[in-house]
């Protein structure tokens, strides 16, 4: 095992579970065997391996002592960990840019990956009315950067359902929310994502509770990511990520579809076009 710190510049925590794959294997165990003596599944083992999830200080000092590693993973743990969200939200944010595939249910809020700079401004001016101007710019960043996932032609493949309301909230005023649904628009028709709307009119449905995020991986089992406000929790365990594939199944079912949602996407953009005309 290497004694020197992982570089942090160069995806430190997928260095870091490619050194906990040679560690593991050196000491002739398996995921599952390393799993039991750390109380955890062997599939969550693997997620480590992988770089899907996050390694935490208590694991690390675990699997130095099992894997007699001499505190290499302790050292390296916290650089690691570093990241520009917010704790509830780090491990989901990078899961979310290793998964091959993204489905989103976002109630009341346009997902982060699609929003426009002045779009997530106005949001985080919202959360913190009163946060120096510096901070809010530092927020707007690392969400801006979510972004650049799409950057790639086919690669997360990404389908949302939005709620009617995140379509009719005015965040930010009528020009900020026809700029933030054009960029929907444009990349519905260039077929960069799949989105659906799920109406008002559809009344009760599977996911009254809050927001849901789906992410499958090449390398690795799915998670699933649930968030509310301030909060978030990364599910790996496969009857709960499955029950969630359910909910979001049944939100499609009963979602418009994706032709009649983009119309109704560039109706209420074309509203909100009028209104900042005015």
């Amino acid at each position: 095992m290497p004694r020197k710190n992982l570089d942090p510049s160069s995806s430190p925590r997928a260095l870091l579970g490619a050194e906990l794959r040679v560690a593991r294997e050196r000491a002739g165990m398996s995921q599952a065997e390393l799993g039991e003596r750390l109380f955890v599944s062997g599939s969550f083992i693997g997620q480590l391996e992988a770089g899907t999830r996050r390694m935490h200080l208590e694991f690390a000092r675990q699997i130095d002592e099992i894997l007699g590693t001499d505190g290499f993973f302790v050292r390296n743990c916290e650089a690691a960990a570093e990241s520009k969200y917010p704790d509830h939200f780090a491990e989901a944010a990078e899961a979310e840019a290793r998964a091959t595939a993204i489905r989103e249910y976002a109630p009341q809020l346009i997902p982060g990956m699609l929003q426009t700079d002045a779009y997530a401004r106005a949001v985080f001016r919202a959360y913190q009315p009163t946060a120096a101007e510096g901070v809010i710019e530092d927020l707007v960043d690392a969400r801006l950067a979510r972004t650049a996932l799409l950057s790639d032609a086919t690669t997360p493949m990404l389908w949302c359902v939005l709620g009617e309301a995140a379509l009719r909230c005015n965040v930010g005023g009528p020009a900020v929310m026809a700029e933030a649904l054009r960029r929907i628009a444009a990349l519905i028709h260039s077929h960069r994502i799949l989105v659906q709307v799920l109406p008002f009119s559809a009344g009760a449905h599977a996911a009254m509770g809050g927001s849901l995020q789906l992410l499958a991986f090449e390398d690795a089992p799915p998670l699933a990511y649930i968030q509310g406000n301030g909060t978030g929790q990364l599910f790996d365990d496969p009857a709960i990520v499955a029950r969630h594939a359910l909910t979001y199944d049944l939100l499609t079912a009963t979602a418009l579809s994706p032709s009649d949602s983009l119309a109704l996407i560039e109706s209420v953009a074309k509203g909100y076009e009028h209104d900042a005309h005015i």
